[in-house]
C-alpha cells in the first residue's frame, strides 16, 4: 500500500507531465517497468486480503470476493484506456480475448498439470464445473461471436438494439448465475467428500495464504479497498505509456490487451496454480473458470454502456482465426472438466493452446 499510495502521489504532483512527454525512449520504458511493477505489486495485496476475507467467509463467497477484486482493476484499466487519447475500438475485445485465453488454457492449464505432476490425478465438482462453462460458453458467443456474422453492421459491432439487447441479457444471466453460486446451489462450488478425502493432507483452508489473519474482517475489507485505488488511479497514466509504446514499436494492436490481461490476472493465476499444487482443485476450478465468466459477464455489459453513452466506437465480434481457437479452447474445457478426474496430458492441451494464441498475437 505505501508503494501504490507513494507512486500515485508522484504521479498526480511533480511526475504528471512525466508520462505526456515521450521524448527519450529510455526514460519511458523505466516509467512502464515502474508502473507496471507498482500495480502488479498492489494488486497482489488485494487478493491477499481477498484472500484472508475468502477465508472467513467460506466458499464460494470468498472466490467470489477475489474475482469481483480482479474484475474491477480490470474493467478500469479497460475503460481508462478506451476513453483516453485516440479512439481504440478493438482494445476491450482484444482484452476479454486475451484474459480468456490466459485462464482457459494457460491458468487452467499450469493448475491441471501442477497438479496432476503432485498428485496424478484430481477430483473436483462436476456441477459445479458445468454451470461456469455453460454460461461461459453462451456469453462468450453472444458477445465475440455473434456480432461478426450479423448483417446490421459493417464490421463486427453491434447496433444499439444488439447493445442494449445482449449487454442486458448478458448481465442478467451473470445475476442469474451469482445469485445460484451463493445462495440456491453453493454446494456445486464447494469441494465434493471424495475430493475432500484426496486432499486430506492439503493445509487448511484458512492457511492457503501462508499467513494467519493479522486483522477483523471489516479492516481486511477497508485494506482491500486502498489496496485497489492505486491501480485504478494509475490506470491512466499507464494507458498513456501502453499506447506511445505500441505506436513506436509497431506491435500489434492486441498486444495492449495481452499486457493488460496479464497485470490484471497475474496475481489470480498464482492463487490457483498454488491451491492445484496442494490439491485444492475445486478452488483453483472457482478461480480460473471464475474469473472468465466475470470478465464476460460484467466487463463486456459495462463496455457496451460506455460505448453507447459517449459514442466512443467499439468493435466486439471477433476475427475468424480467433473464433475458431476460442470455440476448440471451448470444446476442450468441456472435456477437461467433463466428469472424470484431471490429468497431465489435459493440462498439455490446454498449454498448447495457450502457445498457439501468443504465436498467433505476434503472427497473425
Amino acid at each position: 500500500m505505501l508503494a501504490g499510495a507513494v507512486t500515485t502521489f508522484i504521479f498526480f504532483t511533480i511526475g504528471k507531465e512525466w508520462t505526456e512527454d515521450f521524448s527519450q525512449p529510455l526514460i519511458t520504458a523505466a516509467l512502464f517497468a515502474w508502473l507496471f511493477a507498482v500495480m502488479i505489486w498492489c494488486s497482489f495485496a488485494v487478493v491477499r486480503h481477498a484472500e484472508v476475507l475468502a477465508d472467513y467467509l467460506g466458499e464460494p463467497y470468498g472466490t467470489l470476493i477475489l474475482t469481483v477484486s480482479v474484475v474491477a482493476i480490470e474493467v478500469t484499466i479497460m475503460a481508462t484506456v478506451m476513453l483516453h487519447g485516440e479512439p481504440n475500438p478493438t482494445l476491450p475485445r482484444d482484452t476479454v480475448f486475451a484474459v480468456l485465453m490466459i485462464v482457459l488454457n494457460g491458468i487452467v492449464g499450469a493448475s491441471v498439470a501442477a497438479g496432476a505432476l503432485r498428485h496424478r490425478q484430481q477430483q473436483y465438482n462436476l456441477q459445479g464445473a458445468t454451470a461456469f462453462l455453460a454460461v461461459i460458453s453462451c456469453l462468450v458467443v453472444i458477445s465475440l461471436v455473434l456480432p461478426t456474422f450479423t448483417l446490421s453492421t459493417t464490421g463486427p459491432s453491434m447496433t444499439v438494439l444488439q447493445a442494449v439487447a445482449f449487454g442486458g441479457l448478458t448481465a442478467l444471466l451473470y445475476g442469474a448465475f451469482l445469485l445460484m453460486q451463493t445462495m440456491l446451489h453453493s454446494d456445486f462450488f464447494v469441494e465434493t467428500l471424495r475430493g475432500r478425502a484426496g486432499a486430506a493432507a492439503a493445509p487448511a483452508l484458512h492457511h492457503t495464504h501462508g499467513r494467519s489473519p493479522a486483522y477483523s474482517i471489516p479492516t481486511h475489507g477497508i485494506m482491500l479497498i486502498v489496496s485497489l485505488l492505486p491501480v485504478v488511479l494509475l490506470a491512466k497514466p499507464l494507458a498513456n505509456v501502453i499506447d506511445y509504446g505500441l505506436e513506436q514499436l509497431k506491435a500489434p494492436a492486441a498486444l495492449g490487451g495481452l499486457v493488460i490481461a496479464a497485470l490484471v490476472l497475474s496475481p489470480e493465476g498464482v492463487t490457483s496454480f498454488q491451491a492445484a499444487a496442494r490439491n485444492q482443485l475445486q478452488r483453483s476450478v472457482n478461480l480460473s473458470l471464475g474469473s472468465a465468466l466475470s470478465t464476460i459477464g460484467l466487463t463486456i455489459p459495462i463496455m457496451l454502456a460506455i460505448s453507447l453513452i459517449t459514442g466512443t466506437p467499439l468493435e466486439v465480434g471477433l476475427p475468424p482465426a480467433e473464433t475458431t481457437l476460442l470455440l476448440v479452447t471451448l470444446f476442450i474445457a468441456q472435456m477437461t472438466f467433463s466428469g472424470a478426474p484431471t490429468n497431465i496430458l489435459l493440462g498439455g492441451v490446454h498449454l498448447v493452446l495457450f502457445a498457439t494464441f501468443v504465436v498467433l498475437l505476434f503472427n497473425p
